[in-house]
């Protein structure tokens, strides 16, 4: 009786035993497909599209569609975006508009919401856009510390799904007239960037050169990637005569930059910028 208990607890070990291999094996598994999965290629973008008022002045959304369209980007941060906010845009929604012309999924954040002229009509909205031929998975709208009688911004957020790869896109346009304020505005985004998992890629008009205090500031987080890929100046502003850099794609540090490069475009008042990524899952 003793030997056939002593037999039983040793097939049992020997059960829990091969069922730990399994498991063990498994997650090996796990963890190794992975880590197989190959970088992803992404191109980028940031625009201040300028309501779609062109530098002639004539309001013209599908020139800023065909900008995106011709420079093949996966995703873009789109600043200065209308959703229904007067006659200056015909009251369209600028954002869905472009996913649908586009088709592409978006993500909208209104950093200006008011209620409509009329009642019975949508909101009045004015603010950011992300635009991406990924899934989005989530996304949610931070604003940002304003001063008195200044324009609230904000920065947007989306989770977007690259063929396996998880990347977390931002996109802001900050104060245009005032430092100090752009500097506290950095400060609030410097940590709702730095404290993600998944790859971060940053866009947007920041109103600022690159030796400003505000800009060395967001730098100690995150990597500018024009120094890292573009050729000459990178002057985004304005778009007759350029002379300033004030338009970028920040990205964390796992992220990898082939190219950069500014476009011509009389769409708007801004030129854009298209960067060449490689995202990858961390771990």
């Amino acid at each position: 009786m003793f030997a056939s208990r002593l037999a039983q607890v040793a097939r049992r070990t020997a059960g829990i035993a091969a069922a730990a291999v399994l498991v063990i094996t498994a997650a090996t598994t796990t963890a190794n497909a992975a880590s197989d999965v190959p970088d992803r290629r992404i191109r980028v973008a940031t625009f201040n599209i300028h309501h779609a008022q062109g530098v002639d002045d004539k309001l013209n959304l599908e020139r800023v569609a065909d900008v995106i369209r011709t420079g093949e980007a996966d995703v873009v941060g789109l600043q200065e975006v209308d959703r229904h906010w007067s006659e200056r845009s015909e009251f369209a929604d600028q954002a869905s508009w472009l996913a649908e012309r586009l088709h592409m999924h978006v993500v909208y954040g209104a950093n200006l919401d008011l209620d409509p002229a009329t009642p019975g009509a949508p909101r009045r909205q004015y603010g950011t856009a992300i635009l991406s031929r990924y899934p989005i998975l989530d996304s949610d709208n931070t604003l940002l510390p304003r001063y008195e009688g200044h324009e609230q911004r904000g920065l947007l957020r989306a989770l977007v799904q690259v063929r396996g790869v998880r990347v977390q896109v931002f996109n802001t346009h900050l104060q245009h007239n005032n430092a100090n304020e752009r500097l506290e505005q950095v400060r609030a985004i410097q940590p709702l960037v730095g404290a993600r998992e998944e790859p971060v890629v940053l866009t947007g008009d920041l109103n600022a050169r690159p030796d400003a205090p505000e800009i060395r500031a967001l730098s100690d987080t995150l990597s500018d990637t024009w120094p890292q890929a573009g050729a000459g100046e990178g002057y985004t502003y304005p778009v007759a005569g350029p002379n300033a850099r004030i338009d970028y794609v920040f990205t964390s540090a796992d992220v990898r930059v082939e190219s950069a490069a500014v476009v011509a475009s009389d769409a708007s008042d801004h030129l854009p910028l298209f960067v060449d990524l490689l995202v990858g899952r961390r771990g």
